[in-house]
Parts: C-alpha cells; structure tokens; sequence
C-alpha cells in the first residue's frame, strides 16, 4: 500500500500583490490581520509593535521623528487607509496628503550672454550697485572684475581675455552703472615662480660642495673628467 502525500505550495503570482515590497509579505499581512482587530486599545498596541518590526528595517540615515512620521505613512499607506489607529502625532494619513505634489521651484533668471560668469557675480554687482560710491565701493568692483577674469579663463582656457573685455561686460551687466577705474592696469597679476635651489654638501671634507639650479645644470664642475669605478667581474 502506497501512501501518497501532498504538499501545498504556494507561489508568489498566487498570493497577494505587495503594495510597498520593502517591508516584505509578513509586515503587510500584519497590517492586514490589525484591520479585523474589534478592540480599539489592543488594535492600538498591535499597530505599534508592527511600527517597531517596520522600524528595524530602515537605515539609520534620518532622525527617530522624521522616520516614525515616514513609517505611520507607510502603514496607512499598506493598509489602503482604512485602518483605526492613531500616531503619536495625531494626524491622520490620508490619500489626498500622499498624492500633493511639492510646489514649483522657481529659477532665477539670468542674463544668457554672461552666464558663464556664474551667479555669483550677479549678486555680487547688485550688491556694490546698493553701495554709496566711494574708495569702498571701488574696492568691491575691483574684486568682481578680478574674479570676472578669472572665471572667463576658467571657463574658456584656450581663448584669451583682454582687461578691455571684462570692463566692457561690467558696464553692460550693471546696466552702465558700474566703470572700472582706469589706473587698474592688470585684473590679475601673472604668476611668478620661484627657482629652487639644491644644495649638496659631502659627507667628507675633500670634495667642494655641488649646487644646482631649477634647470638641473651643474654649477660645481663637469662630469667629463670623472672616472667611474670598474664594475666587479662576476666569476
């Protein structure tokens, strides 16, 4: 006699549909078994241990307020909000507070010519045109026509900028009311490098001291004359 046993699988295109699949299918058949729940104050304490389990499972990347807030959400959310509790918060998730969208983000408008300047710049300007004129005032338009210059050649590194060029688009962006002073030759001055110098002392006292400079040339003597010693012959 043969004994025949039949074991009941259950595949996952025949159970439920996971309405948030991060949580898992316990989690969400938790959230379902609290709906049929009779007793207000024990559906009450379920639900919270259910927000503790769902707690556990997120990164510790917000703080505790902001991740309980997100976790009552996501249990009404599972819950199709049709679910009797209530988050320390007191407010009540709903699908109109899910579905609002963020308001829209205002660009600022900049002038299209001379955005290669940066906003900066643009504050910047405002900001001296608010100024009283005056040796401060020049200082400040001083220092927007250096940085100018210095984001031009950053933007455009194979192109050359005359001093003429960032006075001409200061003129422009302040609408003619900001002229750089003529007595200010160079916006920004070349750098200068400095050579470095090497100098090598013997550790005896019969050789002179060899210095070098940054090109590398010796200044101590040629090395035409010196012998080096014979390499030892392998036997």
């Amino acid at each position: 006699m043969t004994q025949k046993t039949k074991l009941d699988m259950e595949y996952n295109s025949q159970m439920e549909e996971l309405i948030m699949p991060e949580y898992g299918r316990n989690v969400q058949r938790l959230i379902f078994h609290a709906k049929t729940i009779e007793n207000d104050e024990y559906r009450q304490r379920f639900v919270e241990q259910i927000i503790r389990l769902m707690f556990q499972m997120q990164p510790m990347n917000r703080t505790i307020d902001e991740i309980r807030d997100k976790l009552w959400k996501h249990l009404f959310r599972i819950a199709s909000y049709d679910i009797k509790a209530s988050p320390p918060s007191g407010i009540i998730p709903t699908p109109e507070a899910a579905m609002k969208k963020p308001g829209k983000v205002e660009i600022p408008q900049q002038e299209l010519r001379f955005r290669h300047y940066g906003s900066g710049v643009q504050k910047l300007i405002r900001k001296a045109l608010e100024m009283e004129p005056g040796p401060k005032r020049e200082g400040l338009v001083s220092v927007i026509a250096s940085y100018m210059k210095l984001a031009y050649r950053t933007w455009n590194k194979e192109h050359f900028v005359s001093d003429d060029v960032i006075k001409a688009d200061l003129e422009i962006i302040s609408g003619g009311r900001l002229v750089l002073s003529d007595s200010i030759e160079n916006l920004i001055a070349p750098q200068q490098g400095n050579q470095m110098r090497r100098k090598f002392k013997p550790s005896g006292g019969g050789s002179p001291s060899r210095q070098f400079n940054g090109s590398g040339n010796n200044k101590g003597g040629s090395n035409k004359n010196r012998q080096m010693p014979p390499r030892n012959k392998r036997k």
